[in-house]
């Protein structure tokens, strides 16, 4: 995800209690690809982003008279102000 997206998951992910740290994948390239992990520090941390997604998903209404939710594994965010 890219560090906008990274931002709308943080704050999401912080509105429902769900514990993670959203951080760069190479913290030295902050303009590349970010993810959600277990733990701040790059040396021990573990990626975590499949599970936070899923649980993030879990709390997304299903769409439309036929309950069609996220597919595929991508949910849709909207802007948070």
């Amino acid at each position: 995800m890219t560090a906008d997206e990274a931002g709308r998951v943080d704050r999401v992910m912080r509105s429902l209690g769900i514990p993670g740290v959203v951080a760069p994948i190479d913290p030295e390239a902050p303009s590349g690809e970010w993810r959600v992990y277990d733990h701040a520090d790059p040396e021990t941390r573990s990626d975590t982003t499949a599970d936070v997604l899923a649980a993030i998903a879990e709390h997304v209404p299903a769409k439309g008279p036929g309950g069609d939710g996220p597919t595929r594994g991508f949910i849709g965010l909207p802007p948070y102000n």
